[in-house]
């Protein structure tokens, strides 16, 4: 038995067979070939399983984002079969000799650079798609996993950590916990954990070692221990651990269809973060009240080119309908940082983090908003949508996106689309440039929403997405929280909401301190909602509210 102690980030206990996850290769082998006929042989049934691949894929976009989505990958597999793109791999193969990786790679190349010469906008888009298509058969040759698991069984999922471009793709079905070498507590791998309610360790170093592939393994999210191949006794007990976890959700469901209310009588809204459509049903399963945060740029993270208005009216018209009348706060573009896109085509940026990012790259690219405001808009017809714009530290900023909005909503008036005029506009505070000046924004947006992970990055100096730095990172240092109370106090004076959708929403140490200082509501991961019900509806805020206001202004280690 091995025991390894690293840092858990969301609680529960999984058992199952460790499998790392496979990352695609970026070197491509070339080389001769002296059976050609097998060679062809070879591609084509690396073509035929492409083809079932992106048929599967097709029905997974029509089921989460309509027919409209499912007609990517539909005209993938037709270009798949396409006459002159086949017959180009079997010259390159059968003529001169070539592997067929190599033959499929300077296949597509020469297909995509005659698309990309065409004066129509239709068959220049193309020159994307014959890529696409060539590096998944590729990848299938080269017997890279599509979405990193290949397994029949569920497996707790091992890696360095895992990119959001990754992470999107991943099979959930497959997945029974997280165990990563790297990564942080507001990691991408972190958050998807907490969102599927899985039990997720970060940090565990060189003790990760690949020779425990398929070893057994237990992992306790709550304690942040790893076991491989665990004797009878300690599996008896973390097993025991688990149905206890079990027997405790089960009293927690009591609460579905209860108030968000102290004992004291003070209200709290309590909603829920996600990243895909398919995760209202979470939403719903534990009796959120609506979602706070919709991180939209998982939809393009999900794309090989820019996201049609299309694709996305259909995903935010689902997620909207799904939610039947239930506030849906979606976030407008924010990628950048950690959250890069290649065909985005983005500059390498020597700090990221404090470059072009999210809101900037939407006002320095207004044709990419302005698609994304048009589905937006589109879908408010369908629910309840509030809009938010991410990475804002000035008030001309906002001005000028909600400018865009207006013209959109112009256009749409003038094509005849239905739309709602009651779509509330708001804005992230996540730079503490956005939280010194709350008093000025709050005069511009109908409300505030607290970025808590990115805010206390910049607040504090110290990137979230570096695990050495970890007792660093302080989510409760009183910077931070001051910022809160001063943000609320800002919003509150000036008749608006404010709310708190960072991974900090779902910490029940401060919980009370949110009640005490005035906050809203608290978006956060489904399966964290009950459990912070739970905590609000013991809390006496009366009892704890000046003690707590107290500690906030003083010193570091009052809270």
């Amino acid at each position: 038995m091995i025991t390894i102690q690293a840092k858990g980030v969301s609680t529960g206990v999984a058992i199952g067979p460790l499998y790392f996850y496979k990352r695609a290769q970026a070197t491509l082998r070339r080389y001769q070939v002296e059976d050609r006929e097998s060679e062809w042989l070879r591609f084509k049934a690396a073509q035929a399983k492409a083809i079932d691949q992106l048929g599967v894929l097709a029905e997974k976009a029509r089921e989460e984002a309509g027919d409209e989505a499912a007609m990517l990958f539909e005209t993938h597999q037709m270009m798949c079969e396409d006459m002159d793109y086949e017959e180009s791999i079997e010259n390159f193969i059968k003529e001169d000799g070539l592997n067929a990786e190599a033959a499929v790679t300077d296949a597509g190349a020469m297909q995509a650079e005659t698309f990309a010469a065409m004066e129509d906008d239709y068959f220049r888009a193309r020159a994307a798609d014959v890529k696409d298509i060539s590096a998944r058969i590729v990848g299938i040759l080269s017997g890279v996993v599509q979405g990193g698991i290949d397994s029949d069984v569920p497996v707790v999922l091992a890696a360095d950590d895992l990119a959001p471009s990754e992470t999107v793709q991943l099979d959930k079905s497959k997945i029974l916990g997280f165990a990563t070498s790297g990564g942080s507590g507001s990691s991408h791998t972190a958050i998807l954990a907490r969102t599927m309610g899985i039990p997720a360790i970060i940090g565990l170093g060189s003790q990760l070692k690949p020779e425990y592939e398929g070893r057994e393994v237990i992992v306790d999210g709550g304690t942040g221990v790893v076991v491989v191949d665990a004797d009878a006794e300690t599996k008896q007990r973390l097993l025991k651990k688990r149905e206890e976890l079990l027997r405790r959700q089960e009293l927690l469901n009591q609460l579905k269809g209860q108030p968000n209310v102290t004992r004291d009588g003070q209200s709290i809204r309590i909603y829920c973060n996600i990243g895909n459509p398919e995760d209202v049903h979470s939403v719903l399963e534990n009796d959120g009240g609506g979602i706070g945060l919709f991180r939209s740029e998982f939809l393009y993270l999900n794309c090989d080119d820019y996201p049609t208005e299309d694709y996305q009216f259909e995903a935010y018209k689902k997620v909207l309908s799904d939610m039947d009348g239930k506030e849906v706060v979606i976030r407008t573009l924010d990628i950048g940082a950690d959250k890069m896109i290649e065909y985005f085509q983005l500059p390498k940026e020597e700090n990221p983090a404090l470059g072009n990012r999210a809101l900037r790259i939407c006002l320095n690219r207004p044709e990419i908003f302005r698609t994304q405001l048009r589905a937006l808009y589109r879908a408010s017809a369908y629910g309840k949508l509030a809009i938010m714009f991410p990475m804002v530290t000035s008030v001309w900023e906002v001005k000028e996106a909600k400018k865009m909005c207006e013209q959109v909503k112009a256009e749409l008036t003038a094509e005849g689309i239905p739309y709602s005029e009651d779509v509330e506009v708001g804005i992230m505070i996540e730079t503490p440039a956005a939280a010194v000046i709350s008093d000025r924004l709050a005069k511009v947006v109908d409300f505030f929403s607290v970025g808590t992970n990115d805010l206390t990055q910049y607040t504090l100096a110290c990137d979230r997405q570096n695990n050495d730095l970890g007792r660093f990172f302080n989510p409760h240092h009183p910077a931070v929280l001051r910022l809160l109370k001063l943000v609320t106090e800002n919003a509150h004076k000036n008749g608006i909401w404010v709310g708190i959708c960072g991974e900090l929403g779902a910490d029940l140490e401060l919980t009370e301190t949110f009640l005490s200082i005035g906050i809203d509501e608290l978006s956060v991961s489904p399966r964290s909602v009950l459990p912070l019900r739970q905590k609000v509806r013991d809390t006496v805020v009366g009892d704890v509210k000046e003690k707590l206001i107290d500690a906030l202004m003083s010193d570091e280690n009052a809270l």
